[in-house]
């Protein structure tokens, strides 16, 4: 359940980059957050611009926080979401809300990549889930060896912070390792490769391993302990309510996903469309999930699976943004309509869980009658939306399966190539132009079963995904770094059509002897 990834520092919009859709006036928004801090009191614990880290599954840490300094470690007070020093002094408008996303809109020259990746740690002599002792052991280890910043709920160790990288836990255990704003691939993937090798030489002097597969293979639910964080509590107790997979999501998945930036509502738009469209293709590309408690469990992509039936209301390929009609505001009603989970006072979560932000914007939150919200509640808020795509200052693509560590590295390549480069993307919005809402849900559907033998109009979709893949190609090309080689890995894929599930299927039913186990030493980091 990767949450945030920050991109870059925000970037102000002039008039000409932006069009309304909903008659808000567009010469104001230049000048538009500036009001707003002045309407907040936003003192230094919000700022427009990035944070200088993403640690703790979404959760922001500004500079401007209280630390405290113990045995000449930096620890940072507390892991909690961002909230300001003071209550908002005025409601908020929905032209806020608006021109909170809008802010994100910077020129090319300083468009970003930033990549989160999960993965499971486990006993390497029992394969049993690390217990959260373990875990902060871990941790420590890591805060005391590579000089890492240590993120707090309370007195239980929850995340580290290290310059603008942060490593998480997400609720089940699962390691994840949330990237800087990066310039190319190649210093996306010398990161991710520093950070294995910090974890695996904290890890390995206490019998611990990394697993980079996107569905936990092994375990029961019960088998796995619940991380002690205050915003996963009241997540876990609402999920039952809204699907049947949602705990499944929160303890057993694992997924790579990339970070992207736009200089305009329009470029927005057309990388969003392309996004929701070809994200089924990249599901099917990084397939790496086929097993559940020790068996096949009928799927390449159980983790893409398990989003069907977690809670439709805020997950889902989102066809309104092929309306006419989209831009930043439809967004915002769409966000504001998805069912609350908390809010975050005092350093202790409030749990809002099914209730509305709308009511919130009218001070009508039963558990703070007249209270209204801040620009933090709505950030905090946007984190607990998980569509496909997702929309904050920046879209993130959200459809890859954990996987080994070239995986990591092919799945920002992937995006890069399309999204950041002028003929690749157009020539991807030409191939999905016509795709109707049925056919991309369709993929949607099909995908996690069949990947890229799924059946698509009179081919597979191995074929569309073979033209896509070398659109990525050429646009990495394009830009001028040398970095297409990263998508070598997938290349093969596309081009034979089997995904590296299928090929753990083969092994399973082969000289694994259909025993599970193996898959841990497969897949070790």
């Amino acid at each position: 359940m990767a949450l945030v990834s920050q991109t870059g520092s925000a970037h102000r919009i002039g008039v000409e980059s932006v069009r309304w859709s909903g008659g808000f006036m567009a010469f104001k928004l230049c000048t538009h957050m500036e009001s707003l801090k002045r309407k907040e009191n936003l003192i230094s614990a919000f700022s427009l611009s990035y944070s200088s880290g993403n640690i703790a599954g979404g959760l922001r840490i500004d500079s401007g926080r209280m630390r405290s300094k113990r045995g000449g470690r930096v620890i940072v007070a507390t892991g909690a979401p961002a909230e300001e020093a003071t209550v908002a002094t005025q409601p908020l408008t929905k032209e806020d809300l608006v021109a909170y996303l809008a802010s994100g809109c910077k020129p090319k020259e300083k468009w970003r990549i930033g990549t989160e990746h999960e993965k499971f740690g486990f006993q390497i002599g029992s394969l049993r889930p690390m217990t959260y002792e373990q875990i902060s052991g871990l941790l420590n280890g890591l805060a005391e060896r590579f000089s890492w910043e240590k993120v707090m709920e309370g007195s239980d160790i929850i995340g580290l912070r290290q310059g603008m990288q942060g490593i998480s836990l997400e609720p089940g255990g699962q390691f994840e390792l949330s990237g800087a704003p990066l310039q190319t691939l190649h210093q996306t993937c010398a990161e991710v490769n520093s950070h294995l090798y910090q974890a695996k030489a904290a890890a390995e002097e206490m019998g611990i391993g990394f697993l980079g597969i996107g569905f936990q293979p092994k375990w029961r639910r019960d088998e796995i302990p619940m991380m002690p964080k205050g915003r996963y509590k009241i997540i876990e107790n609402y999920m039952p309510k809204v699907g049947s997979l949602g705990l499944d999501m929160m303890l057993r998945t694992c997924t790579v996903q990339v970070n992207l930036d736009f200089d305009s509502e329009a470029d927005m738009i057309r990388k969003f469309r392309v996004g929701l469209a070809l994200q089924p293709i990249a599901t099917a590309l990084f397939a790496n999930s086929p097993f559940t408690e020790g068996k096949p469990n009928g799927y390449l992509s159980m983790r893409s699976q398990i989003w069907t039936d977690t809670d439709n209301s805020r997950t889902g390929m989102l066809p309104f943004v092929f309306d006419d009609s989209f831009g930043f505001e439809k967004y915002v009603d769409y966000a504001l309509d998805v069912p609350m989970y908390f809010i975050y006072r005092k350093k202790k979560y409030i749990d809002c869980s099914g209730m509305s932000f709308r009511d919130f914007m009218a001070g009508k939150l039963s558990p703070v009658p007249g209270e209204f919200p801040t620009l933090s509640d709505w950030e905090n808020h946007l984190t607990t939306i998980y569509p496909e795509v997702r929309l904050k200052r920046y879209l993130e693509m959200r459809g890859g399966d954990g996987g080994p560590w070239r995986r990591i590295c092919a799945l920002p390549a992937f995006w890069v190539g399309l999204l950041y480069d002028e003929v690749s993307l157009q020539n991807a919005l030409d191939i999905t132009a016509d795709w109707t809402p049925e056919e991309r849900q369709m993929l949607r559907n099909e995908v996690p079963i069949t990947g890229l033998n799924t059946p698509f109009r009179d081919g597979l979709l191995k074929h569309v995904a073979q033209d896509v893949v070398k659109l990525a190609k050429d646009g990495l090309k394009r830009r001028g770094f040398k970095e297409s080689g990263f998508l070598n890995e997938v290349t093969e894929v596309a081009r034979t059509g089997v995904t590296l599930a299928e090929k753990l299927l083969g092994l399973y039913n082969g000289k694994w002897g259909q025993n599970v186990d193996p898959v841990f030493e497969e897949l070790l980091y």
